[in-house]
């Protein structure tokens, strides 16, 4: 990996992913298109009528190989972050994922991120929703295991655009 610092890889610095590498946009149930879907213990009971939202930021990608995009999910009464990842980077990475909610809320989780190119997904625990879904924003941080590195993508739920029921 190089030694590239964080300027080179966050917000205006990072690129959309062109490639497709990324998967589109989550579906309704939470889940990116091609994931197998849920389990049934996860999705609604029918007739109970949660709807989800899911507010992502774009899809983003670093010269050093990290590519993401970071949601905010809401289902029924409980809001969540969700990033999806893939890591080509070669090496095993942290991310940081943190749920900012109204009141100064806030949830982080790290999650281990493989070396290897296949996409994945860290989630932070499900937060009771606490006044409106657009005041929840989501960071996701990626950086060398243990922070000893510089950073090397920084992906948000920033879009003002809407997916899911």
């Amino acid at each position: 990996m190089g030694s590239k610092g964080a300027e080179g890889s966050t917000g205006a610095g990072a690129r959309a992913s062109g490639s497709g590498a990324l998967r589109p946009s989550p579906r309704a149930d939470g889940t990116a298109p091609g994931a197998s879907a849920p389990s049934a213990a996860a999705l609604p009971v029918l007739g109970q009528g949660l709807s989800t939202a899911v507010r992502c930021g774009p899809e983003l990608s670093s010269p050093d190989g990290i590519e993401a995009q970071t949601c905010v999910v809401t289902q029924g009464a409980q809001t969540w972050a969700r990033t999806y990842y893939r890591n080509a980077t070669g090496e095993a990475l942290d991310a940081v994922l943190s749920l900012m909610g109204p009141g100064d809320r806030n949830v982080r989780m790290t999650c281990a991120v493989e070396a290897e190119d296949e996409p994945g997904t860290c989630e932070t625990p499900r937060e009771p929703t606490r006044g409106n879904q657009a005041a929840y924003t989501a960071v996701a941080e990626f950086a060398e295991r243990g922070g000893l590195g510089p950073l090397l993508l920084r992906s948000g739920s920033n879009s003002p655009a809407k997916t899911g029921s």
